[in-house]
This record gives C-alpha cells, structure tokens and sequence, in this order.
C-alpha cells in the first residue's frame, strides 16, 4: 500500500548515565535547531527520507551510512546517490549502531523499540514526525542542515524548492481544480492532514475524502463514494499490473464514472510517497497529467 505520511523533528542524545535532554522542534514555527558542540563526522540514516535529505546536505565524508531500502528505485529517488554509500543491513539498531554513528536520522515511523536502543546507545537522535506540509518539509531541512553544520547549504536548498513550488503555482494560475481520489487495493484513502492532501493543493486539483470530511487515511467509506464525484483517480505504480481490474473487483470502486471511464493516474510510488524536497517532482507530474493545456 501507498503511504501518504503525516508526520517535527526531535533530537534526543541520552548521556552514559541514563540522563535523557531532549529538544523538540515546533517546526511549523520554525524555532531554532539546538547546537551541536561540533559537526558530526558519522551520521547514520535508518529511513529513505532521511537518506534523500542526507544526501542532499552532508558532506560526503560525514555519510557512514544509508538505509537498506536507500539503494532500491522502487522506493528512493535517489537510488543511483546512495549506491555510493554503505548500506545498514536492515532498519533494526544493531544495525545502526554497527557503523559508529554519532548522529542518526530516523523518522516517526520507525518502530519505537529500535528508537529506544538507539537512545540507550547514546548517540545523538534526530527524529522527523512532522512532514505533512512543504512548511514543514522546509523547516525539517533547515533543522538537520543546523545539525550537520551546513545550514547554508539548508537555506539554498529551501530557496530553491520554493522558487520550483513558485513557478508551478504560475503555470496553473486559475485552472479549474479536478476532483481526485486516492485509491489502493486494500482499500484505504487519504483524506486531510496527509501528504496527498498536500500534493493536491499544490497540482491543481481537490481531494474529495478531505473535501467530505476524512482526515488521515481511512478505510475507503464504499456507500459515500458516489456521492463525492471523484472525476480521477490516482494511484501508486507499486500497486502492480492490472491495477484496474483489481479496482473493479472491490465494491466500493467498482461503480465509480471515474473507474468505468478509465480515468486511472498512476504515479510513481518513490514520488506519491515522498517526505522531503522531492515532492515538488510529484506536484508537478500530477499537475502535467491533470492540467497537460498549461505545459504545452
């Protein structure tokens, strides 16, 4: 299944003692990031996500290691980036930990007992739980580039997604906004508060299971469906072949115009699932496949 996340940022370094000083990032606010005493010379990341902003603000000396999925096109973005680096065996601490590291980048959606070894450790934590808006995307890179030591390089990588986000914004300047649905084989969608609701606001399009009220992601509600006049469907190119035919066979798709017409977008997963700068790739593969008058 597709995952549109809804993830702040917090670092957590847990001295040999047990004493535990942990600073939260409000990020939509975008506070200041604590100081480190020093840049980190080994920063390990335990996620895709954290790998694609890794690699886009360490230097390359300071990357020990990438996730296990980091190197698979299937998930990353930046796939061919992170064959360069070591790779963690899987996502558990022991395999972290094996590589020295003294800071690690994971996420809100990494399993809790691996983030409690990992404080135990005593490594520095750095732990993004908020990602549901580019707001928030931007201060998560602000926060980790503060941390790394390059927060220059953070404010120009910032400069420049806006000005990528900017220019989409002007090609679709009073489009009429196409009503859109996310759909999966299990069934579930995604309504507000989530990361697809994000790529819609910006790809010139409405999410109807927001528009009626959903937030987060639900079990597809089969008897409203018809009601919310889906006029596209959009799906996850991980789903597989025969993503179609598989829809017509769950009842609460099967009767949907938009099905029956086949009007049936497919996008990449490492793109509809993105949680950092990359997503301004799928607002625009989106918006080129909902509005393709405005890019001609």
């Amino acid at each position: 299944m597709t995952t549109f996340l809804r993830p702040r940022l917090a670092v957590h370094s847990d001295g040999a003692r047990g004493t535990t000083m942990i600073w939260s990032f409000v990020l939509c606010a975008l506070m200041a990031v604590p100081a480190i005493a020093a840049p980190p010379l080994r920063v390990v990341s335990q996620t895709v996500g954290t790998d694609e902003l890794l690699l886009a603000l360490a230097d390359p000396p300071q990357i020990a290691a990438l996730s296990h999925l980091g190197r698979d096109p299937a998930f990353s973005l930046t796939a061919s980036e992170a064959a360069a680096y070591p790779k963690l065996k899987s996502s558990d601490a022991e395999s972290v930990i094996f590589f020295r590291p003294d800071l690690v980048l994971a996420a809100s959606y990494t399993e809790a007992p691996t983030l409690a070894l990992l404080r135990r450790a005593g490594v520095a934590l750095i732990v993004v739980d908020r990602f549901e808006s580019f707001e928030d995307v931007y201060a998560n890179i602000r926060g980790i580039g503060a941390a790394l030591g390059h927060p220059d390089r953070a404010d120009a990588l910032v400069r420049g997604t806006q000005r990528q986000v900017t220019e989409l914004a002007q090609k679709l300047r009073g489009v009429r906004p196409v009503r859109v649905l996310a759909v999966s084989t299990y069934p579930f969608t995604a309504g507000s508060q989530t990361t697809f609701q994000d790529l819609c606001d910006h790809a010139g399009a409405v999410n109807v299971a927001a528009e009626a009220g959903l937030v987060g992601h639900v079990s597809t509600p089969d008897e409203k469906l018809l009601t919310w006049n889906a006029e596209v469907l959009i799906a996850s190119d991980t789903e597989g072949p025969g993503l179609e035919a598989r829809l017509r066979q769950i009842p609460a798709y099967r009767h949907l115009p938009a099905l029956e017409a086949g009007r049936l977008v497919l996008l990449p997963g490492p793109l509809l699932a993105s949680v950092t700068h990359h997503r301004v790739e799928a607002f625009e593969v989106l918006a080129r496949k909902l509005h393709p008058e405005r890019f001609q």
